[in-house]
């Protein structure tokens, strides 16, 4: 792969985002071309300064995916498309589904369609969700398990996801699903837990406040930035890819006081609070989860390299010299 993307042409949607610029910084150490696309929409996560250090590198398109006119120009030519633009908090979908349904489904079929007429060659990669499955039924769980999701978040990541393969099932666009679980990391946002949870964690820990563990018995597993960014670079060139859908996972799964614990331990200070678990939440709650990702291992040969304890060290780091960036 080290030679692969040299000089191939890259799009990727929510470029400015956590995971997006993450994996233009990697692209362009590679040799690509890289434009990023990002609506810059304050809730969603996008940052110039994700992109500090390779603004002058890339390509950057601020616009907004639900634009037809702007996906009709940005796909043409393009070699790679890696589609990780969209609204990632459950708790908005529940509030303003509509939103949601419009940049998670909706959208979907703006770039597709884009794509089917004016670059058919183009290779995807898509950003899935492991809350497609909802409340597990067994652990870990596999890219069989039933699919039931328990928010509209999930629900219209499900239908974005299945949109994608059906372009490749139909018309025979190059896809490949990823469904991520919890996605840890430089560049994150940490402002508040739309995101992720961790986020607000490591803010309050940095600010030297306490901060609130809701239930914490529940079992999570965490994909390092690093190792995500890698599995988005092998599903898109390796061809085997194509027309499958993958778990990502981590290097083991922990519950989430133990992982508040260990936070703390690799800061070296801070405090926390286990509190019930607010009602609202609770409804839509997966329980425990941790992803099978062997598929994906036995198929593409990627497995998480990073482990929780440096990934947390690593990101601390990272908040400790940037937050002023962030919060």
């Amino acid at each position: 792969m080290k030679n692969y993307y040299k000089n191939k042409k890259v799009l990727i949607t929510g470029g400015l985002g956590f995971l997006g610029s993450n994996l233009a910084i990697e692209l362009v150490g590679l040799g690509a071309k890289v434009v990023v696309i990002d609506s810059l929409i304050p809730e969603y996560g996008g940052n110039l300064f994700n992109v500090e250090g390779i603004a002058d590198k890339i390509k950057i398109n601020i616009s907004d995916v639900r634009d037809d006119h702007s996906m009709k120009y940005l796909v043409r030519g393009v070699d790679h498309l890696f589609n990780l633009a969209g609204q990632t908090s459950h708790m908005d979908s529940m509030s303003d589904p509509l939103a949601d349904l419009d940049i998670n489904a909706r959208a979907q079929l703006h770039i597709l369609e884009a794509c089917r007429k004016y670059n058919p060659g183009i290779s995807i990669v898509y950003a899935s969700t492991r809350q497609i499955y909802g409340k597990p039924e067994y652990l870990p769980v596999d890219e069989k398990h039933p699919l039931c999701p328990v928010d509209i978040n999930g629900v219209n990541k499900l239908a974005g996801e299945q949109y994608h393969m059906l372009y490749h099932r139909v018309y025979g666009i190059r896809v490949c699903v990823l469904r991520l679980t919890n996605t840890i990391g430089p560049r994150m946002r940490i402002k508040d837990s739309r995101q992720t949870f961790l986020g607000i964690w490591i803010r309050f820990l940095l600010e030297g406040k306490p901060f609130e563990v809701w239930g914490g018995d529940q079992i999570r597993d965490f994909t390092y930035s690093r190792d995500a960014t890698s599995a988005f670079l092998i599903a898109g060139s390796d061809k085997k890819a194509a027309g499958n859908i993958f778990n990502l996972g981590g290097d083991g799964s922990i519950k989430l006081k133990d992982l508040a614990e260990l936070l703390v331990a690799v800061n070296g200070e801070g405090s926390y609070k286990i509190k019930e678990f607010p009602a609202d939440r609770k409804k839509i709650d997966i329980d425990d989860y941790y992803a099978d990702h062997s598929k994906f291992t036995k198929q593409c040969r990627w497995k998480p390299k990073v482990r929780l304890k440096q990934a947390l060290k690593e990101t601390l780091d990272y908040y400790r010299e940037n937050a002023g960036n962030y919060i």
